[in-house]
């Protein structure tokens, strides 16, 4: 089973327009530039992910598009459902011939598979996502300060050093 590069781009991109459209409508080139994601393949993505009504799109100057629902209120699954992304572990898509006309022993192991694994996505918001990026920055951040406070002790320690 695989989720394959559509599904991890639309939840990227949505991931993006989450954490930046406190600030107004994202453009595509934005989302683009900042995750490496071809504008051609973001234009695409957001025309199913509008049709599906979980973005809006705002024309004319300062436009882009913005969330037409709560975080919390979108799914990751909503997200890979949009834009046509199987979830689907089984060799046969769930047509249950994978053996020819029948379907094999391990049919219903690798079905619910999948029903596991999209009752999973559906309990992961956009807004734990958001959550969750926002806690790996901090620490990130937290990071860097400590890594900044060891360097400029290091330096006043060469200095004084020097000095004597």
């Amino acid at each position: 089973m695989r989720l394959t590069t559509k599904g991890r781009f639309a939840v990227t991109a949505m991931l993006d327009l989450a954490m930046r459209e406190g600030g107004g409508p994202v453009t595509l080139a934005g989302i683009s530039e900042r995750q490496s994601i071809s504008l051609s393949y973001l234009e695409q993505l957001f025309g199913k992910l509008r049709r599906a009504e979980l973005v809006d799109s705002v024309r004319g100057p300062g436009g882009g598009y913005t969330l037409a629902k709560q975080i919390c209120d979108i799914s990751v699954a909503d997200i890979i459902v949009a834009v046509d992304e199987p979830v689907d572990a089984t060799q046969c898509g769930g047509r249950e011939n994978c053996r020819g006309s029948q379907r094999c022993m391990t049919h219903d192991l690798w079905t619910n598979l999948n029903v596991t694994i999209f009752d999973y996505l559906s309990k992961v918001s956009l807004a734990s996502l958001v959550e969750e990026q926002h806690t790996k920055e901090q620490q990130t951040k937290e990071s860097s300060v400590v890594q900044d406070k060891r360097d400029s002790c290091s330096s006043s320690r060469a200095a004084a050093s020097s000095a004597l």
